[in-house]
């Protein structure tokens, strides 16, 4: 309850404890009159400030709604970016690990090469060896 409404509840009272005489200087209204045009005027009062209570919620909920909405959609575009760095990078490191692996192989190749030549060697040597015991 506000000053207002606590102020004319106070004033109802007054009014009901000092009776329903008409006022003398009023004739028109007596204090039951003005203890109901003040409950009246209390119940009024006491709406307008629910209905402007009410707005203010209602602007409040549709500002948070907006903001929920803005942070939603920067989310999904952080993820969005996110994504994108994540497949160029597995897409860079895919094209290294196919670098990697041609490189590899062409040192495989190599040792292999190398390996035969040795071994094609040896055998040379191993048969000049032999042609020259069996002479």
């Amino acid at each position: 309850m506000n000053k207002t409404t606590i102020s004319a509840l106070m004033l109802a009272v007054a009014v009901l404890a000092t009776g329903c005489k008409k006022a003398d200087n009023d004739p028109s209204t007596g204090p039951a009159q003005e203890v109901g045009a003040a409950i009246d005027n209390t119940a009024a009062n006491a709406a307008q400030e629910t209905r402007e209570a009410g707005a203010a919620v209602g602007a409040a909920t549709e500002r948070a709604a907006e903001n929920v909405e803005a942070g939603a959609e920067r989310a999904a575009a952080n993820v969005d970016a996110a994504t994108d760095r994540a497949a160029a990078n597995m897409k860079e490191a895919g094209a290294e690990v196919r670098q990697e692996s041609r490189e590899a192989a062409a040192e495989v190749k190599q040792g292999a090469a190398n390996v035969t030549d040795k071994a094609g060697k040896g055998l040379e040597r191993a048969g000049e060896k032999m042609q020259e015991a069996s002479k």
